[in-house]
């Protein structure tokens, strides 16, 4: 696969958890999300690449400026995606 030539999707939010056994990545695009699990050992590695393509930006480019905050809430979430959607009432 020639990753060049895939779809590019900016993503406006990535979540997830984890369990004994896998993680999972959901990530937000528009109106559209996608889940992934990981194995720990996929989700390490992840991270490790992640990490490492980082570095080499900075030293590259310049050092990006960005805090992580646990909790955070996307700008965008997912209750807000379904404003102006009918919704039926019956039950």
């Amino acid at each position: 696969m020639d990753i060049t030539k895939a779809p590019k999707q900016f993503l406006d939010n990535v979540t997830g958890g984890f369990s004994e056994e896998f993680f999972v990545l959901a990530m937000v695009s528009g109106e559209h999300a996608t889940a992934y699990a990981l194995t720990p050992q996929h989700a390490k590695r992840l991270s490790q690449w992640l990490a490492y393509q980082i570095e080499d930006y900075e030293k590259k480019h310049k050092k990006i400026e960005a805090h992580w905050i646990p909790g955070m809430k996307s700008p965008i979430q997912s209750t807000d995606l379904s404003v102006g959607e009918k919704k039926d009432d019956r039950k």
